[in-house]
């Protein structure tokens, strides 16, 4: 297999800037992909597969007629960002970062940012992420959100744009390390040769973010994961960082709350917990807070983080920040806290809400990507140029009835990859989702999840609409 007729087709490509030129940091892993002897690169991607396989490797998709548990599709051809460019996106996702937390302590807190009139006071409380029971809270060390996962893209032009936030509980991040054990193990020469930065060091990092957030007075605080359960999308990265970390995996039935504290059921009687990393909605963390009939939390939890004696991470209340209509705003966000442009811009968007955009949106309905602001997964959207015109008219309907909840975009060219496809190499649209932590300091993890839409012509990534992952290189300077 090599790349003398491959076309990038008028989309930017990671790795080659056309037929048979390749971009400078991919040199080596093309000369070693193309010096592979025939059929070599279709067997160590099957076995890249089987390797999956064995490792339980899994997600799973919701409502799906064959099963919800399938093998994570993977493709072995890496991603490969230059080392200027991650320089940028590592500046510019601090920036987000930082800007996005002082606002979450605002709008619980003073509410300056709507007094001066920078967001609209009704698209905050109208937000369905926006909890009042946060009003007049303070996290541990003024954080309120932990990890994130911020999802970008490239366009034609070449610049990393930002698609969207997820501030709540963001998912992926255990394929990024299984991606990248399975790429060390297919291309050793060429991951030398590349300078590949490392992202082993992430389990550790997540763990000392999570043990910074300790109560006062505790020294060797008591860590614990709380997943929903086995049925849940992302158990087995639940599982995985748990293990990674070296703390236990709890579900809520395992936490109780005795004399003001949060404990967990052992072999061996209570313990103490003081940090939990919270892979639940908020809805469902505490049913004598938030909803009542909620069977995966722990009654009593939220009274016990209020008074200081456990750290949640992510704090409760941050799903306002990454609501669909309130990125919208985030440029404007990060020059009222900050002072400073935003060094990563955000897709230009319409907010369905005013009625001046609304009217274009709806008269432009063809040419555009409409989401609802709440949904993700690929779910609650559609790309217009690519929908009927039944499927128009359906959102249009769908937007007159509820303008606050719909943002419109132009559609964005994806850039690609080379991808394999049955003897061949050929291009598929990607996307990149960065992980940021945030204890006593930002730390970004050099890499990410690179989602990629397997089916040609797509530009949806998301796995539970058929996309799959490639590992992705950072290069050092």
């Amino acid at each position: 297999m090599n790349f003398q007729s491959y076309a990038t087709q008028g989309f930017y490509d990671e790795l080659m800037e056309g037929p048979a030129k390749p971009r400078a940091g991919a040199i080596p892993l093309v000369e070693r992909l193309e010096s592979l002897p025939p059929g070599d690169l279709l067997r160590r991607q099957k076995a890249a597969e089987a390797a999956l396989l064995q490792l339980g490797i899994t997600f799973n998709v919701y409502g799906h007629e064959a099963g919800t548990e399938r093998i994570w599709p993977f493709d072995i051809v890496p991603r490969i960002v230059e080392a200027r460019d991650w320089a940028r996106i590592e500046r510019g996702l601090t920036q987000r970062i930082e800007a996005l937390n002082l606002f979450l302590a605002d709008v619980y807190g003073p509410q300056r940012i709507i007094a001066d009139g920078v967001v609209p006071r009704d698209l905050i409380l109208s937000a369905t992420a926006f909890r009042p029971q946060c009003v007049g809270f303070k996290p541990p060390q003024g954080v309120w959100c932990h990890i994130t996962g911020t999802d970008l893209v490239r366009h034609t032009d070449g610049q990393f744009y930002v698609l969207e936030d997820n501030m709540r509980c963001p998912s992926g991040v255990s394929y990024v390390l299984e991606n990248r054990q399975l790429l060390k193990r297919t291309f050793p020469q060429a991951f030398e040769a590349c300078r590949v930065r490392a992202v082993d060091e992430y389990p550790n990092r997540l763990l000392d973010t999570l043990r910074a957030l300790a109560p006062s007075g505790v020294d060797n605080p008591c860590v614990v994961l709380l997943t929903p359960g086995v049925y849940n999308s992302a158990y087995f990265e639940h599982s995985f960082l748990a293990q990674q970390m070296g703390v236990q995996l709890v579900e809520g039935r395992d936490l109780a709350i005795r004399d003001g504290r949060v404990m967990m059921r052992t072999t061996k009687g209570l313990q103490r917990v003081d940090v939990i990393y919270r892979r639940i909605d908020d809805d469902f963390i505490d049913p004598t807070t938030f909803r009542k009939d909620s069977m995966l939390g722990v009654p009593g939890l939220m009274d016990v983080y209020r008074a200081g004696r456990v750290a949640l991470a992510n704090a409760p209340g941050t799903g306002v920040a990454d609501d669909k209509v309130i990125y919208a705003y985030v440029p404007k966000i990060i020059k009222y806290y900050l002072g400073q442009d935003a060094i990563l811009p955000n897709v230009p968007t319409h907010v369905c809400w005013d009625d001046a955009e609304r009217s274009h949106v709806l008269q432009s309905l063809d040419k555009l990507v409409v989401k609802a602001a709440n949904e993700s997964g690929g779910y609650g959207m559609i790309i217009g140029p690519h929908a009927t015109q039944a499927q128009r008219d359906e959102f249009a309907v769908k937007i007159q009835e509820n303008p606050r909840g719909y943002i419109a975009q132009p559609v964005i060219s994806l850039s690609r990859v080379p991808t394999i496809v049955d003897d061949h190499f050929e291009g598929r649209h990607v996307d990149l989702r960065p992980y940021v932590l945030y204890g006593k300091s930002i730390y970004v993890l050099p890499g990410g999840l690179t989602r990629v839409a397997l089916r040609k012509g797509s530009l949806v990534v998301n796995s539970s609409q058929g996309g799959g992952s490639k590992d992705t290189w950072v290069l050092s300077a």
